[in-house]
């Protein structure tokens, strides 16, 4: 899959100011597509997030035999066709860039007797899949992959699917989701096991829907999952709430752009995915929650930052799950802290959309921020000012882009990156929003300065 390349510059300027609304949270969107598709009877689901992401998934769910209904901005209908009753689809499903898109529905669909083949774009298409497809294998899924356990591929489900006990290997809340989705039309109980806990959305939906799952937390802070297969799923009224991976740039282009004061509207503030507020919290950042409120089993609240003095801090490599998808931002958070700012426990970013260990460090490097960085970590020497004027490379990671864009806005010289399109995956209203709080972040041009 090919696309046209967007070049971006963002400019120093004015301070930031203003109270928006980010997209909703694209893991939860992805989620009630998908549980939404899996209940009997109609799902309907407020503030989903139309990025390219949630849209690729909602398209696999009408291909698999949901009826699908978009009535306008935010706003979806899923007719579902209940646990066991996916169809096979008559073509590959295109996944786009979902990372998590593709690995959930392959939990999905493995415990299906139908056959599928996924596809994507050049970047998920180097992206592994070997530790979602490893226990599905064991429920007794067939997988037909190139080397590497790379898309594209093709599942084939068993005419049964067996109930496993599974641990996860590392810190996943999309390999233990997969494990989740395929146990649904299992007999008999899935028990999966984590070591460290990740975020909760699946199983605070799948007991939303009306699944019977048991929690249990170990003395050593393991957690285990025990899931009842083949349940009747009950149709939801689902509001999505604000992404905090979004917010997040918002957020910290108001600590770092001078007299700027933002405030984020309905975050989600599950605190499996809060790592990032308390990190910067830890920097001094002036940072306020207010309105905290309850809904769907899910707690939202409006975020209030406003210009900081940040500090060097030493991040623990145990808040990593809490926040994998933030450390870009912080990076650049840390290029305007006084002192430096150790990143640990950092395997994780290597396989995301890109290298993004390897790409904010080359970023970093093209904007003059001193920078040191091994297999899992990274230490960022920040100062009051940034030099900025590079041009980043984003390899077609969406969270690259945007993140030094955000540096842009607050450097002393512009920063370009070379592709912008990629935004649009999880972050369509990007340039608008920030154009309405006052930052400067433009398509380039051959002749922008």
């Amino acid at each position: 899959m090919s696309h046209a390349t967007k070049p971006m510059i963002a400019r120093a300027g004015n301070p930031l100011a203003g109270t928006i609304r980010v997209p909703g949270d694209k893991s939860i969107s992805h989620r009630s597509l998908m549980f939404g598709a899996l209940a009997v009877g109609e799902t309907r689901i407020e503030g989903l997030l139309e990025g390219e992401d949630v849209l690729a998934t909602a398209a696999a769910m009408k291909a698999l035999g949901a009826n699908v209904h978009h009535d306008g901005p935010g706003s979806w209908r899923v007719d579902g066709v209940g646990v066991g009753g996916l169809c096979e689809p008559e073509l590959p499903l295109d996944f786009g860039n979902a990372g998590t898109g593709v690995r959930l529905a392959m939990g999905m669909v493995a415990s299906h007797a139908l056959t599928a083949t996924f596809i994507g774009d050049a970047s998920l298409s180097r992206r592994p899949m070997g530790r979602v497809l490893d226990p599905l294998r064991d429920m007794g899924a067939e997988v037909l992959a190139r080397s590497g356990d790379r898309l594209p591929l093709t599942i084939r489900g068993p005419e049964t699917a067996l109930p496993i006990s599974y641990r996860v290997p590392v810190p996943s809340a999309q390999v233990k989701s997969a494990v989740l989705l395929a146990g649904l039309n299992a007999p008999g109980i899935t028990t999966v096991i984590e070591p460290i806990p990740t975020r909760d959305h699946t199983e605070r939906m799948l007991m939303g829907f009306g699944a019977e799952l048991v929690s249990e937390q170990t003395a050593d802070g393991a957690r285990i999952l025990r899931l009842t297969g083949q349940p009747e799923l009950k149709p939801q009224a689902i509001t999505v709430p604000g992404d905090p991976s979004s917010a997040a740039f918002m957020i910290v282009a108001a600590l770092v752009v001078p007299g700027s004061d933002v405030t984020v509207e309905n975050v989600l503030l599950n605190p499996h995915r809060t790592g990032l507020l308390k990190t910067l919290e830890e920097m001094d950042a002036d940072i306020s929650i207010e309105n905290v409120r309850e809904t769907g089993g899910e707690t939202i609240g409006d975020v209030c930052a406003r210009h900081s003095r940040l500090k060097g801090i030493t991040v623990p490599a145990d808040r990593a799950p809490s926040m994998i998808d933030e450390y870009p931002v912080l990076a650049i958070a840390a290029a305007f802290a006084q002192g430096r700012t150790r990143m640990l426990g950092l395997h994780e970013l290597t396989v995301k959309e890109s290298d993004r260990l390897a790409a904010v460090a080359d970023g970093l490097a093209a904007n003059g921020v001193p920078y040191e960085k091994g297999e899992d970590w990274l230490e960022v020497t920040g100062a009051q000012s940034v030099k900025g004027g590079g041009t980043v490379t984003t390899h077609l990671d969406h969270r690259i882009a945007m993140s030094f864009l955000v540096l842009g806005l607050a450097s002393d010289s512009p920063v370009s990156v070379d592709d912008g399109a990629p935004i649009a995956t999880s972050f369509p209203a990007f340039t608008d929003l920030f154009a309405g709080l006052g930052g400067r972040i433009d398509v380039q041009t051959e002749d922008a300065a």
